[in-house]
C-alpha cells in the first residue's frame, strides 16, 4: 500500500516538474505518467479491483487539483518579477542634435556600421555606399526609424 501511495505521489511530483521546472525535455513527464500507471497497476493486482479503481480516482482528483492550484493567478503572482523596466536604449538622433546634413567624423571603420563622432556626440551610423575608414568627415544623408546613414565628403 505504501509503494502505491508512493508512486502515484513521485508520478504527480515529476509531471508538476515536467510542467513548471524542465519544460521540453519529456523525460520527468513520461517518467511521472509511468510511475502513475505502476501504481494503479500494483492496486488491481495486488489488491484487487476495489483498490485500482480508488487509485485511479485518487490519481484523478489529486491531478484536477494540482492542475487548478497552479493555474490560479496568485500562485503565478508569488512566483513573478514585480519589477517594471521603463528605460529606454537609445533616444532619437533629433535629440542629439543630430540631423540630416550633420557633418561629423568617423571613430572607426564603417563597414557598413560603424562609430561617427558628431560634436561631443558618439553614435552608431551605416555607410550607404561601401566602406569608410576611420578618421574621415562624412555627411548624414538620411535617418530612418533612428538609424543614421552617412556618406563620406
Amino acid at each position: 500500500m505504501a509503494l502505491i501511495i508512493s508512486l502515484s505521489i513521485l508520478g504527480l511530483l515529476l509531471i508538476i516538474a515536467e510542467i513548471i521546472l524542465i519544460p521540453g525535455i519529456f523525460v520527468a513527464g513520461t517518467l511521472g505518467l509511468v510511475s502513475i500507471g505502476a501504481a494503479c497497476w500494483l492496486a488491481f493486482d495486488g489488491i484487487g479491483p476495489d483498490a485500482g479503481y480508488i487509485t485511479i480516482a485518487a490519481n484523478a482528483v489529486l491531478a484536477v487539483v494540482c492542475a487548478v492550484l497552479s493555474l490560479r493567478s496568485k500562485t503565478w503572482k508569488k512566483l513573478s518579477l514585480h519589477t517594471e523596466i521603463n528605460s529606454r536604449t537609445d533616444s532619437r538622433p533629433e535629440d542629439k542634435g543630430i540631423a540630416v546634413g550633420s557633418q561629423g567624423v568617423t571613430i572607426t571603420r564603417l563597414a557598413p556600421m560603424g562609430k561617427v563622432l558628431f560634436g561631443e556626440t558618439t553614435v552608431e551610423c551605416s555607410a550607404r555606399n561601401g566602406i569608410v575608414d576611420p578618421g574621415q568627415q562624412v555627411e548624414v544623408i538620411l535617418i530612418d526609424d533612428n538609424k543614421i546613414f552617412v556618406k563620406p565628403l
